[in-house]
């Protein structure tokens, strides 16, 4: 994740890193540093010398924050052009946008640390279309999640929340099956395990839970296997336009 790093860069050496950092569009480039702000456009701001955090995204984005809150003191939804350069001895970057026309220059006085960070686009695979799909899918083609199980039921309301499918193994087990598009975590592992205790209350039956994702972290899969629960990887969809339920709501037969 962390590809390049300076500690108290001097000004040559922290033009060096922005400048090979900042082009191809694959880091967040962040910088730490005593610096002035320079905002011209729409209105004209000028923030003191200050420590500042200075981030700039892959899109060409950009944000400076201070100490303080969640909203940046400056920032660009997306550049047009970024230039670094030395001038009077001190590191210069400069954002621009042409529509409409903006410019924030930022002069960095004494820099702490600038790191290039290459993050990983959506935190990992994420299923084409909405969970809905997902859904209506995967109860076309439960074979996906396991072979042989049958879906009884989707969007099982309980006390508790909706049950995305609500199926029967091979064996005639109850299942449980909560869908996520993207990699799982430790709260879809605390909803699963809700729905499962709130249908072992309510049936009286055995009932298996299971986690269906294209992935999932190491914690989520940890409390899942503590919790006797199940991770089934789904990483493709078939395309289908509809499907077919067993009747009845909590029809178990």
């Amino acid at each position: 994740m962390v590809e390049d790093q300076r500690i108290t860069p001097d000004a040559a050496e922290l033009v060096e890193f922005l400048d090979e950092h900042l082009g191809g569009g694959r880091c967040l480039v962040q910088v730490i540093a005593e610096c002035e702000v320079m905002y011209v456009g729409r209105a004209a701001s000028v923030a003191d010398a200050g420590d500042f955090v200075v981030m700039l995204k892959a899109d060409g984005s950009l944000q400076v924050h201070d100490y303080r809150g969640v909203k940046p003191v400056n920032w660009q939804p997306r550049a047009d052009h970024v230039r670094v350069a030395i001038e009077d001895e001190m590191a210069v970057l400069t954002v621009e946008r042409r529509s409409p026309e903006e410019m924030v220059r930022i002069v960095f006085l004494e820099t702490a640390l600038a790191q290039a960070l290459h993050l990983r686009e959506g935190s990992g695979f994420v299923l084409m279309g909405s969970e809905a799909e997902m859904q209506r899918a995967l109860t076309s083609a439960p074979e996906l999640i396991e072979p042989g199980l049958r879906v009884l039921d989707v969007e099982l309301p309980t006390d508790v929340g909706g049950i995305d499918l609500f199926a029967r193994d091979r064996e005639g087990v109850l299942l449980v099956v909560e869908l996520k598009r993207g990699k799982a975590t430790q709260e879809a592992v605390h909803q699963l395990a809700r729905y499962v205790e709130r249908v072992r209350e309510i049936t009286g039956e055995r009932v298996r839970g299971v986690l269906a994702a294209p992935a999932i972290t190491k914690p989520a899969l940890a409390v899942l296997a503590r919790r006797g629960l199940e991770f089934a990887e789904v990483t493709a969809l078939p395309d289908v336009a509809s499907a077919t339920l067993q009747p009845g709501l909590f029809s178990l037969a």
